[in-house]
């Protein structure tokens, strides 16, 4: 039995990346003619929406979302959530309408297709270069001039120990936000790490619970805030994944 699980894992986690493939491939075309000019970028996250749906429902995986609120058209947002899995990225897009701009590791560069575009479109940063750093505040500065939303996972990254239920958060999401004077937008996924984590012989197929909680407003807040404001995101999210746990 063991041995069908192992054969099962390695056949899916091959699929996963045949499935990333498949619709890159198909709209090759209109996905690099979206990104030519910084104004074609609602073209391309269309396009990204249709891919990330995509693979979700060839992995198997299906998604219900809780709103507590609503995001409205035209408006910009700093979007938050827990990061245990690649399905991050996609599940993120399959559920946000409002077009965003991924700050994300340069090292997704290396997956082939997908990191191609992945550099031309995201807000890459290199987390042990201070001087990336700044450059990722100028980037995300410039999108958010453009009427886009940022999305970006503070914990850094997703943990090395898959036990911890909710790493410390980085201060960078919420110096922008407070910047910009834009809601944060706290997002809990609750299976993701179960479904599809970084460990190679696991998951499978299932129910993907996400949960949208009422946005937290930053008007009147200065850098002085930043702090309590990302631990009062964190502390939101960290109860809202106990709930999920219950």
């Amino acid at each position: 039995m063991k041995g069908i699980k192992i054969i099962f894992w390695i056949f899916w986690r091959i699929w996963f990346y045949i499935l990333m493939a498949i619709p890159i491939l198909i709209m090759l075309p209109f996905l690099v003619a979206s990104i030519i000019t910084e104004s074609g970028y609602p073209y391309f996250f269309k396009m990204a929406r249709i891919w990330a749906k995509f693979i979700l429902f060839g992995m198997g995986f299906y998604y219900k979302v809780e709103r507590l609120q609503k995001l409205e058209k035209g408006k910009s947002y700093m979007i938050v959530a827990n990061h245990t899995s690649m399905t991050d990225i996609m599940l993120m897009l399959a559920i946000i309408k409002n077009p965003f701009v991924f700050v994300g590791k340069k090292e997704l560069v290396k997956i082939p297709l997908f990191g191609f575009f992945y550099k031309r479109t995201c807000i890459l940063v290199d987390r042990n270069s201070s001087k990336s750093k700044n450059e990722v505040f100028k980037r995300a500065q410039n999108r958010l001039n453009q009427g886009l939303s940022i999305c970006i996972f503070p914990e850094g990254g997703v943990p090395d120990d898959e036990l911890v239920l909710l790493d410390e958060f980085k201060d960078g999401a919420f110096r922008l936000a407070i910047d910009h004077q834009i809601p944060i937008v706290p997002i809990v996924f609750a299976d993701n790490k179960e479904r599809f984590s970084y460990t190679f012989l696991s998951g499978s197929p299932g129910k993907m619970r996400v949960k949208i909680f009422p946005f937290i407003e930053t008007k009147e807040l200065t850098g002085e805030d930043r702090k309590d404001l990302r631990d009062q995101t964190r502390q939101l999210i960290y109860k809202g994944l106990l709930e999920f746990k219950k």
